[in-house]
């Protein structure tokens, strides 16, 4: 029986294989192109392409692909197989260093936001050697980048390999400002912890809105649902076990380091967390699991819900994204240390932070909007729409005392000086977790908890690192022409503590009244996509990501234009859902209940005039005033569709979508929803929410 370290990364082309496989002088070349992003000649990378493809044969691959992450949010495929014909009607398995590089898939049917048009087709692949090959179904996938042929990034890839170069030049500059020679880069680290629902395939088959939007359009509340607390961390179903056995096992193939499972909060919710690793390798990780979730689900007889909210009146699902700087000596950049030289550099790597988190809160805002996660924001389940950052008590003390050159409470009462007094030590979790917080320092890490479930992590990724490089670039110009390091230090630090302290908030996130104290602050409270998106074009946004070289404008104003487009799609088609559920199957079936109720009423009174039937005429009455409602309902939704094409403009199209359509949508459910409760279940033409979240047994 093979065991967890048998099998975990037996189908990844990772550095023992390639160690074991190639010569040692092409090895070192991959390695030097992995680390430090030199590019690999044709040479050496005609030998790795043998090489891989011999793995890959031996595996029982047929076919390769340029596995790619296209704006689209998921990812992308075209296979090929290895055959390639010789003389005699034979055929040779092939795979060249050209092959291995580049591909050339179809770009004109990919979300591109005017980068090209359709009878533009040509885009291309490039390898992304710092992720490893692996193999899925039979497949060797070569993860990729994706450009047009003008070059522009039509993935989410390429924006954030990017911004982990940005992040890494600024990085350096500012620890070499500290004295150290040995580091030599500097990578982010992610471990984003992702959170679906299960539900028995049997029920998913009958909700139309399931199917067709990932989530629940019309729903009554259940008697039943989170409200007793019992099922987060409550023993798990055998069915679910089940599951999550053999999922662990195909993530361990392909190298995810899935590690901590356990039921959520509302019933049929669960979680899954990996362990940390490189930001650009978390991203494919997390795209791999998404897609192996929904594919284990199946073959277990359940479906795998990753909508932020396809329940209403219960928990919807995030994706925590646990982000952190480390060097390439091992050092985590956001663990306090214990002498003065550590404390200095990790305030100023903290204080890079906060200023981002402030400086670009609207940035951050739009890298997780969307129609989905716009339903979770701001609900008692996730942080509100208002971006702060939680840092506990011990940690904003002292800062508050660094600002102030006020005495830290500590037994000496000394003040602080940045880099000559030791700062006290942090236990690795010295303050308890603010769940309400959009951004919580953890320690030694940041948890940005407002990524929604159904979401790349890359987008986050890009603005975060990006951000922070932006922070350290000001840092290094500043410090870099110092005449009294430790001074000018000190000052910048206090300087910016005292410009951005308004982004810190340790308290809770869902009163009511922190969303006034937001206000006050002057920080934005962007409650839906429409309201956050036309931030993507604002001048210092601007600025920002093209000083960086993360997007060009028309790259940035491109992706303006593809979460807009998004977001009135997803409504459309959430709309035209809603129709098709209450014209063909929720009226006709209340319609029949009426007559059931009248008919039944009839034959009582038949019997006797002395027969009371005032249940069956009440309820009919109440039924056909609902059903009235609802008729008029549907038709203003049913207008309100009709007039989306009096738009041509993206933004004022989305804006009507929120402000009419999505209204209209809200009105009919009500109305829905409150004839659920009324009409026997014998004729409610779907699976009730009690028959969803408790379907799996």
């Amino acid at each position: 029986m093979n065991t967890v370290t048998d099998v975990f990364g037996s189908m990844v082309f990772n550095d023992s294989v390639m160690r074991a496989r190639l010569p040692k002088d092409v090895f070192k070349q991959v390695q030097r192109s992995i680390n430090e992003g030199k590019r690999l000649d044709s040479a050496a990378a005609t030998v790795v392409a043998n090489a891989m493809k011999d793995w890959a044969i031996e595996k029982g691959a047929t076919h390769f692909t340029h596995w790619f992450q296209p704006m689209t949010g998921i990812t992308a495929e075209k296979h090929d197989s290895f055959i390639s014909p010789v003389d005699g009607g034979k055929v040779i398995m092939e795979f060249s260093g050209k092959e291995l590089i580049q591909g050339e898939p179809d770009a004109s049917s990919f979300p591109s936001g005017g980068l090209r048009a359709t009878f533009e087709a040509r885009g291309y692949t490039a390898w992304d050697p710092t992720s490893y090959a692996f193999i899925k179904d039979g497949v060797l996938c070569i993860p990729t980048a994706f450009c047009s042929y003008g070059g522009e990034a039509l993935d989410k890839k390429t924006p954030l390999l990017r911004s982990m170069e940005a992040i890494n030049r600024q990085g350096m500059r500012v620890i070499r400002l500290f004295g150290n020679t040995d580091v030599t880069s500097i990578k982010t680290t992610v471990g984003p912890e992702q959170e679906y629902f299960l539900i028995d395939k049997s029920v998913y088959e009958k909700r139309k809105d399931l199917m067709y939007t990932g989530r629940t359009l019309f729903g009554a509340k259940p008697p039943k649902g989170q409200e007793l607390e019992d099922h987060y961390f409550g023993t798990i179903k055998p069915r679910v076990a089940a599951f999550m056995k053999e999922l662990n096992e195909e993530l361990w193939k392909l190298g995810v380091l899935a590690k901590t499972e356990h039921n959520e909060v509302a019933p049929a919710q669960h979680e899954l967390a990996p362990i940390f690793t490189t930001t650009n390798i978390a991203t494919d990780h997390n795209q791999l699991t998404m897609e192996i979730m929904q594919k284990v689900a199946k073959k277990h007889d359940m479906v795998c819900l990753l909508h932020e909210k396809p329940f209403a009146g219960v928990n919807g699902s995030g994706k925590h994204n646990n982000w952190s700087m480390t060097t390439n000596t091992g050092v985590n950049l956001l663990d306090p240390g214990d002498t003065p030289y550590e404390n200095a550099q990790f305030l100023l790597f903290l204080c890079a932070v906060i200023q981002a988190v402030d400086d670009y809160q609207d940035m951050l805002r739009i890298s997780v909007a969307s129609a989905g996660n716009d339903h979770r924001l701001g609900a008692n389940e996730a942080p509100p729409a208002v971006m702060s950052m939680f840092l506990g008590t011990e940690l904003e003390s002292i800062l508050s005392a660094i600002e102030k050159d006020e005495p830290y409470g500590g037994k000496e009462k000394e003040l602080i000086k940045v880099g000559v007094h030791v700062l006290p030590k942090f236990p690795k979790d010295n303050t308890d977790r603010n769940r309400t917080s959009p951004f919580a320092f953890t320690g030694n890490k940041f948890e940005f908890r407002m990524l929604g479930s159904a979401a790349s992590i890359s987008g986050a990724n890009v603005v975060l690192n990006t951000a922070v490089a932006e922070s350290l670039r000001q840092y290094a110009d500043i410090l870099e022409n110092s005449n009294d390091f430790e001074n000018d230090l000190h000052e910048l630090i206090k300087s910016v503590i005292a410009k951005h302290k308004r982004i810190i908030f340790n308290g809770n996130g869902y009163d009511d009244a922190w969303i006034e104290e937001a206000e006050r602050r002057g920080l934005l409270n962007l409650k839906s996509t429409p309201d956050c998106v036309p931030y993507y074009l604002a001048e210092k946004n601007v600025e920002l990501f093209t000083r960086h070289k993360i997007y060009t404008p028309v790259e940035l104003h491109s992706r303006y234009e593809i979460k807009l487009d998004g977001y009135c799609k997803v409504l459309h088609i959430e709309a035209l859902t809603m129709l098709d559920m209450v014209w063909k199957d929720i009226l006709p079936a209340v319609s029949a209940y009426s007559k059931k109720l009248a008919d039944t009423a009839l034959a009582k009174k038949s019997l006797s005039d002395s027969i009371d039937c005032s249940f069956e005429t009440e309820l009919a009455a109440k039924i056909s005033t609902l059903t009235a409602e609802a008729v008029k309902k549907t038709q203003a939704l049913e207008y309100a569709v009709m007039d989306v094409k009096n738009y041509e403009d993206t933004l004022e199209l989305a804006r009507f979508y929120k402000d009419t359509v999505f209204a209209a949508m809200n009105e009919l459910r009500i109305v829905v929803d409150e004839l659920e409760t009324h009409t026997s279940a014998e004729f409610w033409p779907y699976p009730s929410y009690g028959d969803i979240l408790f379907s799996v047994k």
